[in-house]
């Protein structure tokens, strides 16, 4: 695939995108591209925007998304994101806003694209990278959450100080990979309208995270 991803992450994930699994499943991908032609999401050129918005030496923060946005125009790479003039935003996000009002104060913002906290050194990672238009989930099991798994892995080695955002099961089940003694994790129910009363309002997970990366010195997040 001719995807752009940052040059730091490539010497990470070498060996990874050696693998026969991996390969298979760039075939997989291309193949439903070409199958069902733009409704496939993201474009193809920004599978891996994650990756290029926020170099791995620059990783302070992850979070874990389940897929991309399966609503044409939504999606560009980097989970619960939105291109910059999509109104209104979708539900989870504006959760997630409504969230960092209350737990930050600051005003919810004038659009979704959340490409500014990447280039603050929040990884916006779906565990699955790829979904057809209208089919939530359509993509899962195809071989990306091998992937994105041993993605973690090797954020959770290779770094320390790294505060590990995961709302919902799917997603919390991924902490079993991180070293808590290196790393922050900070979890709870999905924002979805579905379960954010239930625990995800109130979380205060973005103060959290700032008052973890003022301790190690780190600049906090502008959220």
């Amino acid at each position: 695939m001719n995807v752009k991803i940052d040059d730091s992450w490539k010497n990470v994930l070498k060996e990874e995108f050696e693998k026969k699994s991996f390969q298979e499943l760039v075939q997989r991908v291309k193949l439903l591209y070409q199958e069902f032609p733009n409704r496939i999401f993201p474009k193809g050129n920004e599978i891996f925007a994650a990756f290029e918005a926020c170099p791995f030496e620059q990783v302070n923060v992850v979070i874990l998304g389940q897929d991309p946005y399966p609503t044409k125009g939504h999606a560009h790479g980097l989970c619960f994101s939105v291109e910059t003039d999509v109104r209104p935003f979708p539900k989870s996000l504006l959760n997630i806003f409504k969230e960092i009002a209350n737990d930050c104060g600051s005003a919810i913002p004038e659009n979704g694209n959340l490409v500014r906290w990447a280039k603050q050194g929040v990884f916006l990672l779906n565990s699955v990278l790829t979904v057809e238009e209208g089919k939530p989930d359509s993509h899962k099991g195809i071989g990306w959450e091998l992937f994105t798994d041993e993605v973690i892995r090797k954020l959770n080695e290779r770094k320390e100080g790294i505060v590990f955002i995961f709302w919902g099961s799917k997603a919390i089940a991924k902490a079993d990979f991180i070293d808590k003694r290196k790393h922050l994790v900070l979890t709870s129910v999905h924002p979805s309208p579905l379960s954010s009363h239930r625990g995800f309002f109130g979380c205060k997970h973005f103060s959290k995270t700032n008052e973890f990366l003022r301790m190690l010195g780190k600049k906090e997040i502008q959220w």
